[in-house]
């Protein structure tokens, strides 16, 4: 995948002004101009396109997804929203939202279309062609609804809600205006419309897992197409990807406070007797990709002549010492400050890599039979098909260092709570199980 700026000069979409991270991770959060694939002229007003469309309820009380009375019993309430709506922003005389600023009420709603769209754009690129939604059936295009009440953010039915949260001093934070959180229920529904919904609940609790991790990587890949993102990430960590930064941290919610870390060291025997939470069980997998991430970009900048042969054996060993942050951060400094531009550009292939590699190994795999050994046997196929089997080694020694392919997740050992979605408004199908 090319870079976004050069994609927007071959074919010129929609302007957005988005937070590419969450702005209440600091005082004065930047804005980034992004452009999406819709041409301009082509939304309207909501925003609504062809593929989605934001509507802003007033008065909207019961979250998309529940279950409620009806004529013949209980169902699924979905949408369409047919009540009242606050006005929606507009696009300019050009078919632009740039002139939709933080301090217009309608900003939430066009920088929640413009994530869910980013990202979709992103990834149907990676994939080679358009990825049609999971409730195709009865929809044609994503409601993206806001609904202040949910303390959560969820993809279902035809629809994607997000509310907020007020647990960090009392303030108030949307999560539509947090590109993680939009990006990661984005993902889900990537996942349910390539991979599948389980039929079943004797899918493999490892789908479960899978599920969060994929819908991580689908956040962590997009943001890495905001040349802010990179640019700080780089300026802040000199290239060396295993500190404390950016990159590691999805759905901030605070300057030191998110939900999960991509670099972690837990490994898939700490499940084999069983586990309770998806979103622990997936950070084995999701420990594995961002490390093979790190592994392609020292690759790509030992290509380029960036960093030795040596330097990059020495970051291996030292990978879990209490000695690599005092020993690699001087070393990457100095190699940074030679070619800034030259690990930037290293940065976005092995970003490009790892997104074709993983689109490609997901549409290979099946719900009911879905393991983490399932993914790096996909991958592992992927690289041998791409390049030979490049980066086999690195692939395979990755999952086995997380004791993938080693050991598998043993059962549930608690019923599924308000957070899981193994049982959840995502994963229900009207029609399926009830009226």
């Amino acid at each position: 995948m090319d870079d976004p700026y050069e994609m927007a000069e071959e074919a010129p979409g929609t302007r957005f002004l988005l937070f590419p991270q969450s702005p209440f991770r600091t005082a004065e959060p930047e804005l980034e101009l992004v452009e999406i694939s819709a041409p301009p002229g082509t939304l309207g007003p909501g925003p609504s396109g062809p593929r989605m469309y934001v509507v802003n309820p007033s008065g909207k009380t019961i979250p998309f997804g529940a279950i409620v009375p009806g004529p013949s019993g209980p169902g699924m309430y979905l949408p369409p929203w047919h009540g009242q709506v606050h006005p929606p922003p507009e696009p300019d005389e050009d078919g632009h939202f740039i002139h939709i600023l933080p301090s217009d009420p309608g900003f939430e709603a066009a920088h929640l279309f413009a994530s869910a769209h980013f990202t979709l754009d992103v990834w149907e690129e990676y994939f080679g062609h358009p990825i049609p939604w999971h409730f195709a059936r009865d929809y044609d295009r994503l409601e993206l609804s806001l609904l202040p009440s949910l303390d959560n953010a969820h993809i279902g039915w035809g629809f994607l809600e997000t509310g907020g949260t007020s647990e960090h001093g009392g303030e108030y934070r949307a999560y539509s205006l947090n590109f993680d959180v939009v990006a990661h229920e984005v993902g889900h529904a990537i996942i349910y419309s390539v991979v599948g919904m389980p039929v079943s609940e004797d899918v493999p609790g490892e789908y479960y897992g899978f599920h969060e991790s994929a819908a991580d990587m689908v956040a962590l890949i997009a943001s890495l197409h905001f040349g802010s993102v990179v640019e700080e990430l780089l300026e802040s960590t000199s290239g060396n990807l295993y500190t404390f930064n950016q990159l590691n941290r999805f759905a901030e919610l605070a300057g030191n406070a998110q939900i999960r870390m991509a670099a972690n060291t837990r490994t898939l025997q700490e499940f084999a007797r069983g586990w309770s939470s998806e979103h622990a069980l997936s950070e084995p997998l999701t420990g594995a990709m961002f490390d093979i991430l790190v592994d392609i970009f020292h690759e790509r900048l030992l290509v380029h002549d960036l960093i030795t042969p040596e330097m990059e054996d020495l970051s291996d060993h030292l990978e879990e010492s209490p000695y690599y942050s005092d020993v690699m951060q001087e070393l990457f400094n100095a190699r940074y400050a030679l070619d800034p531009d030259g690990f930037r550009i290293s940065l976005l292939e092995a970003r490009d890599f790892l997104g074709a590699y993983l689109a490609a190994a997901w549409s290979m795999l099946e719900a009911e039979t879905l393991t983490y050994a399932a993914v790096g046997e996909a991958l592992l196929a992927v690289d041998r098909e791409t390049t030979g089997g490049a980066f086999e080694s690195i692939i395979a020694g990755n999952f086995r260092m997380r004791g993938i392919g080693l050991f598998e997740a043993g059962p549930r050992l608690a019923e599924a709570d308000e957070d899981s979605h193994a049982h959840s408004v995502r994963t229900r199908v009207p029609g399926e199980g009830m009226p």
